[in-house]
């Protein structure tokens, strides 16, 4: 029972001092922000903290494994020939992500640090290499999406797959980001769903805008 108890105040302490430096981290910037201020807002030592970490980066780290970010949740596309629509895919994974950042307070939270309070100092190396792990498989999928739908719908890409799908990367990161500096500016689920369309338009791939008549016709018909 005692082995137990100190296990769970252990882990109880963890969790405090990743509370704390994701609040601390989003209010100061990472750079700016201290081990003994993480360890003072968690109401706990400087030592406790290189117990359970060794170095900011490996808090960081820890910190970023507590939540999926939007482009990590995204579902994946089926892209090996099962799926009669993969595009569909891609925009409902987009949708499902966009839609976490809108609703969910915490992921928020960490994908604003981790786009906008991080430095990718010698020191944080390993922290901008999760973040290209990220990105690439991201892209990687949109690819493998893009040319099956081209395929199958006999349309030639106006561009490289890797270029279309690294362009639709940065529509959707660049309007989470943008978002995030002023959440009351435009929808973020409704304006991604639109904009994602007008960019698969210009690839070549006619798709109704939402909330349009042609829209709500192919739905019906759909349904």
């Amino acid at each position: 029972m005692v082995a137990r108890r100190t296990k769970e105040e252990a882990l109880a302490t963890r969790h405090r001092l990743l509370d704390a430096a994701e609040l601390l981290f989003q209010a100061q910037g990472v750079s700016q922000t201290t081990l003994q201020q993480i360890a003072q807002q968690a109401g706990a030592t400087r030592g406790a903290i290189y117990w359970h970490f060794k170095d900011k980066a490996d808090l960081f780290n820890a910190m970023m494994e507590r939540v999926i970010l939007p482009l990590e949740a995204a579902p994946k596309p089926a892209t090996a020939g099962v799926t009669d629509d993969p595009l569909a895919e891609i925009e409902e994974g987009m949708i499902h992500a966009l839609t976490l950042m809108a609703t969910d307070p915490q992921v928020r939270r960490v994908f604003d640090v981790a786009t906008h309070k991080v430095e990718y100092t010698h020191d944080m190396a390993s922290v901008q290499q999760r973040h290209l792990d990220a990105r690439n498989a991201c892209v990687g999928d949109f690819e493998k999406a893009l040319r099956l739908a081209a395929r199958r719908g006999h349309i030639k890409l106006p561009l490289p797959g890797n270029a279309a799908a690294q362009g639709l990367h940065a529509l959707i990161s660049g309007l989470i980001q943008n978002w995030l500096l002023d959440p009351e500016a435009f929808d973020l689920v409704h304006t991604g769903r639109r904009t994602f369309r007008v960019y698969l338009a210009g690839l070549g791939f006619a798709r109704p805008l939402p909330g349009t008549a042609v829209a709500a016709e192919a739905e019906s018909v759909a349904a």
